[in-house]
């Protein structure tokens, strides 16, 4: 079936058209540029980007495979978590759509979306169940996937997402926004040294929570000693810098999902989300699944950052469950996965 998948969770306006694993179109329309000059997202302004763009959107990801709004089954839609303006850009397009072309429509959970990404790849799809993370600029979460909509949420971040953390490193560092990017390719530039070192964050021998916020501080208070300022610090040390803070916010995903796998016995990870993209993590997911004999699946590059294809694709699969949204469906910016509607 033809589905129409609408994302505009935050700062990206996309329209898809799937049917089932088969991506026909994808079209992402990003704001990030109107939010580089104040370091993060404005909600504001990517309320206003939605409206301005989403229906141009979707008409371009109509026009590729020559298709129109009468040959659309289903209208999926993000309804959760994100921001609350931008959400509401979607949901009332997808509310109009579904009324004037007696379609149904389905509200999907952003997070899981994610999660479930990395089975739009051409390749095999990861077999139940699994460990899966999903690591982005607002989330940082670890569930025991048995299928779809079977899921259990293992452990989530105390404070920021590692993005979060990733972004305000950056800014600490003078590097710009987002952080994710120049931090990731700094760091291939840095070395291991002996005068620079940020705490692992592990919160206790059970724990499968995250937390960032000290980590952040330290790389602060580094910056900081001396009076200096992110401007007075050479570029081998502003790489190092970035190493070593990498190293360390890295690790404590690895020694989590290492954790989440001993205590449910599963043998395979599907990690989701923006920060996926971090050429490291892949690293250091794929050195773990060498040691431990586990298989490790990523998103294609293309569906880590936010996208409708992945919102499309898990609506169809939750529809044929037997799942549906009505005209009451609400944005809710901080739907968890524990009551998903």
């Amino acid at each position: 079936m033809l589905t129409l998948g609408l994302e505009t969770s935050c700062d990206e306006t996309s329209a898809s058209l799937t049917d089932g694993r088969r991506v026909l179109a994808n079209i992402v329309s990003s704001s990030v540029h109107l939010h580089k000059r104040y370091g993060g997202v404005v909600p504001e302004i990517a309320s206003r980007f939605h409206v301005e763009y989403i229906i141009e959107v979707i008409a371009k990801a109509l026009e590729n495979p020559h298709k129109t709004l009468k040959d659309v089954k289903l209208v999926a839609v993000t309804n959760g978590p994100g921001l609350v303006g931008a959400l509401l850009s979607g949901i009332s397009v997808a509310k109009a759509l579904g009324y004037s072309l007696k379609r149904p429509m389905i509200g999907v959970n952003h997070i899981l979306a994610h999660l479930y990404s990395s089975f739009l790849s051409e390749g095999p799809t990861p077999a139940f169940p699994f460990v899966g993370l999903v690591v982005s600029g607002g989330h940082t979460t670890l569930f025991y996937c048995k299928a779809i909509g079977s899921e259990r949420l293992l452990g989530s971040t105390q404070d920021d997402a590692v993005g979060e953390a990733y972004d305000k490193v950056a800014k600490i560092l003078g590097l710009g926004y987002p952080g994710g990017p120049v931090i990731d390719r700094l760091a291939k530039k840095g070395t291991r040294n002996a005068a620079i070192s940020f705490p692992r964050s592990y919160l206790g021998k059970d724990s499968l929570d995250f937390s960032f916020s000290g980590i952040q501080t330290a790389v602060l208070y580094h910056v900081r000693k001396r009076d200096r300022r992110p401007e007075t610090i050479d570029r081998k040390e502003t790489a190092d810098i970035c190493y070593a803070f990498q190293e360390a916010a890295l690790d404590a995903l690895v020694e989590k999902v290492r954790r989440a796998c001993e205590v449910t016995g599963a043998r395979r990870v599907v990690i989701g989300g923006g920060v996926a993209a971090n050429s490291r993590l892949r690293d250091k997911m794929r050195e773990l699944a060498a040691f431990s004999s586990m298989k490790i699946y990523f998103p294609e590059l293309k569906y880590c950052m936010d996208n409708a294809a992945m919102i499309g694709y898990l609506g169809e699969v939750l529809y044929k469950k037997g799942k549906r949204s009505d005209l009451y469906l609400s944005a809710e910016p901080n739907l968890g996965v524990l009551n998903v509607k």
